[in-house]
């Protein structure tokens, strides 16, 4: 016990002490014959890391071609992941299923005294396939740009209604759109039930003395989509309608031209007023997107400079999305974003300026942004290698992988992610998790990173399904030369060799500072 204690607070004192169209091919900075180290890093950055035999495998298929294989997710075998997932009943079904069939059941045990958990069901579901498609899936690049762009649109599973609908968001907004066009994308997030309410736009009406749409129900012609019954128009209680800016000024500031992008506070009040009516068909079952004209505001609107004419209804807020998805600001706020996820901290500028201009070229395809970022100079420079810290997900995961651990579940894991300090999809503000070092690098959360290593590496967690893959036993030097391509400092080598069994030594490696980074 005191042997353990003392390689845990070496190994931390180490980790403080360190933790500091398509593109031509001509352009491609990616080397014909790279070496191990170079392997790695492209395994770390887009994908979770690497694992026993993936040097080898990436090396006969060619970099070049494991890259484009990558990011042509569609094209790659999965089916084993399939399988993997086959048993989570929630994951295929429809708000309003999980609504009928889990959420209005327990709401209504709750309220007859009883302790229910069937609600809870989808959440959990839903946190383990996000960590086993990382760790297992075969389209480790999809996996990233499915957790970059949920992070970037980010809503809260811990407010309201919220919860209802994150597995449909998850499942067809965010996945179907992460290599596609950035309007796409932009506006399938816009019309989503999980943003709606989580920026609270679903409720968002004509101001007082506001030209409504209902107003114009007599001009020739105009055609109007009514609810049902005026129950059905949203409501909360002891709270009055009224227009809501929260949801233009992160679609601005967060969502597309960036906190600099060029906006004012009375663009924020026009786009808030362009999407009024936006709203949410019978919320609490699951009910999906609805324009409502009686809640629109109808007057004339300027964004940006841009007239919107009075008269509009949905369509305003088509505009404003077309304006800021092709907007100048958006490509380059997007294109600091992928940079700095797939080089460094502060990318250089080169990268941004050549990111934001494949972005402006190809109108957003996000496919061809990234293509230009993982196959750049900048991303293959020395300063580039190990440049990022990884997160509590990406780290868990990247042991994981490291290690050919294999778990059915996958539930142990989510619990050590929310233990590090990072509950999956449990990030309340909409700015999502931090992607730079100083987010997760201090003395406690690296304490309780080489913690999880231990339990990790000694089976501890044998109960959870947690074992090595068949036929293997993790050994610390297998997982320096399959994940670090044998690449350990002095200080780290020593503190390996000071482990007095197998499991110590492989802690410690997973501990290290070079596998903290990526």
């Amino acid at each position: 016990m005191h042997v353990a204690r003392t390689v845990v607070l070496v190994a931390c004192a180490l980790l403080i002490t360190s933790a500091g169209g398509v593109a031509e091919r001509s352009a491609s900075a990616v080397p014909p014959k790279p070496d191990d180290r170079t392997i790695v890093h492209v395994l770390n950055r887009i994908g979770f890391g690497a694992g026993p035999g993936d040097i080898e495998r990436v090396r006969q298929l060619g970099l070049q071609a494991y890259i484009d294989q990558q990011l042509r997710p569609d094209r790659i075998a999965d089916a084993a992941m399939s399988e993997r997932l086959a048993g989570f009943a929630t994951l295929s079904k429809s708000s309003r299923e999980l609504a009928d069939e889990y959420f209005l059941p327990a709401q209504m045990a709750r309220q007859q005294g009883q302790t229910v958990r069937g609600d809870r069901q989808a959440i959990l579901e839903l946190m383990q396939a996000k960590v086993l498609r990382a760790a297992y899936s075969e389209r480790q690049l999809q996996e990233v740009m499915v957790d970059f762009w949920f992070n970037h649109f980010n809503v809260f599973v811990g407010k309201g209604q919220v919860r209802l609908y994150l597995n449909e968001y998850e499942r067809d907004v965010i996945r179907p759109h992460v290599l596609g066009t950035f309007a796409d994308l932009l506006r399938a997030t816009a019309e989503s039930p999980a943003m709606l309410f989580y920026l609270d736009n679903w409720q968002s009406s004509a101001p007082d003395g506001a030209r409504t749409l209902q107003q114009d129900r007599r001009r020739p012609g105009r055609r109007f989509n009514r609810p049902a019954t005026l129950a059905d128009l949203p409501a909360a209680p002891n709270r009055r309608r009224g227009l809501n800016e929260n949801y233009a000024r992160e679609l601005m500031e967060l969502h597309t031209l960036g906190v600099d992008g060029g906006y004012t506070q009375k663009d924020v009040q026009e786009v808030a007023r362009a999407f009024t009516g936006w709203t949410i068909a019978t919320p609490r079952q699951g009910g999906s997107f609805r324009f409502e004209p009686r809640m629109h505001d109808a007057g004339e609107k300027v964004v940006l400079g841009r007239r919107i004419a009075a008269g509009g209804g949905k369509e305003d807020g088509d505009q404003v999305l077309d304006l800021l998805s092709t907007h100048p600001s958006t490509a380059r706020f997007i294109a600091t974003k992928l940079a700095r996820r797939f080089i460094a901290d502060s990318p250089p500028r080169s990268a941004i300026d050549r990111a934001a201009k494949r972005f402006t070229d190809s109108g957003g395809d996000i496919r061809d942004v990234v293509r230009s970022i993982v196959t750049s100079p900048e991303f293959f420079a020395a300063a580039a290698m190990r440049a990022k810290v990884k997160s509590p997900f990406e780290f868990v995961v990247s042991s994981v992988r490291a290690t050919g651990m294999m778990t059915g579940n996958g539930q142990a894991l989510v619990q050590a992610i929310r233990n590090l300090g990072m509950p999956l999809y449990g990030c309340q503000p909409p700015t999502g998790y931090a992607d730079t070092a100083e987010a997760w690098v201090n003395s406690g959360a690296l304490l309780n990173r080489m913690n999880f290593a231990v339990s990790l590496t000694s089976m501890r967690q044998r109960a959870s399904g947690l074992s090595p893959r068949a036929g293997q036993d993790p050994a610390a030097d297998a997982v320096i030369r399959s994940s670090l391509a044998g690449d350990l400092s002095e200080s780290t080598a020593a503190t390996v060799g000071k482990a007095t069994t197998e499991s110590q030594a492989l802690a410690l490696v997973l501990g290290s500072p070079e596998f903290q980074r990526r």
